[in-house]
């Protein structure tokens, strides 16, 4: 490991005491950090630009107003853990649990732009041959924006194997403070939980303008 990424992976590494707040709060502090993972020894950054907020027990949007069962016992674990699960039987989320343990809430990480979009991530001899380019996706350069919480998941290689990664500790996932404060942030309606109530009309969508 080059000093370059001890520097990144240990020092500018958010701490737990950042997930430990308020999940609104998180929400919108997350956006401008920059979301890590390592693929095959190379490190992609992505620049958080969209979050949901998803709060607790009374939230019926939220998957822990179901109680606490073998898919949401992570949330309500201590703060800083990835909450990875699947939708539709084929995209994966990624959550970030927020509040302190037994407070079970967590960020959904809707939206990214990967800031190091040429960075190869598989080794030409490992690269499987390519039929149809417009059909596979290009396993050599990343989509530089992940629009949506399965394309990031898809993207950045993370499904069920980083559900309870430590985000705090973990050489394969964790959020990088880059020391930008983002502007123009809007809120709006978080998507797909029109089965949730009233809770569907929170406005706990937060994203980066423009």
């Amino acid at each position: 490991m080059s000093f370059a990424d001890l520097r990144y992976t240990y020092i500018m590494r958010l701490n737990r005491e950042f997930y430990n707040r308020p999940t609104i709060t998180v929400a919108r502090q997350l956006l401008g950090k920059c979301l890590c993972r390592r693929i095959n020894g190379k490190v992609v950054r992505a620049k958080i630009t969209e979050t949901e907020a998803y709060c607790g027990t009374q939230d019926l949007a939220c998957h822990a107003s179901k109680g606490l069962t073998p898919r949401t016992k992570v949330m309500f674990g201590p703060p800083g853990h990835a909450y990875v699960y699947m939708i539709y039987g084929m995209y994966h989320c990624l959550n970030i649990v927020t509040r302190e343990e037994g407070c079970p809430e967590a960020v959904l990480i809707r939206g990214a732009e990967i800031i190091n979009p040429k960075s190869k991530i598989l080794n030409p001899k490992q690269s499987p041959k390519i039929k149809n380019p417009k059909l596979t996706p290009n396993i050599y350069n990343l989509k530089p924006i992940l629009n949506g919480p399965g394309i990031l998941c898809r993207e950045l290689k993370i499904d069920k194997r980083l559900n309870n990664a430590d985000l705090i500790k973990s050489k394969e996932l964790w959020v990088e403070d880059n020391g930008e404060i983002s502007k123009n942030i809007k809120k709006g309606k978080r998507k797909g939980v029109d089965y949730a109530g009233k809770w569907k009309d929170k406005l706990w969508r937060l994203y980066i303008s423009g």
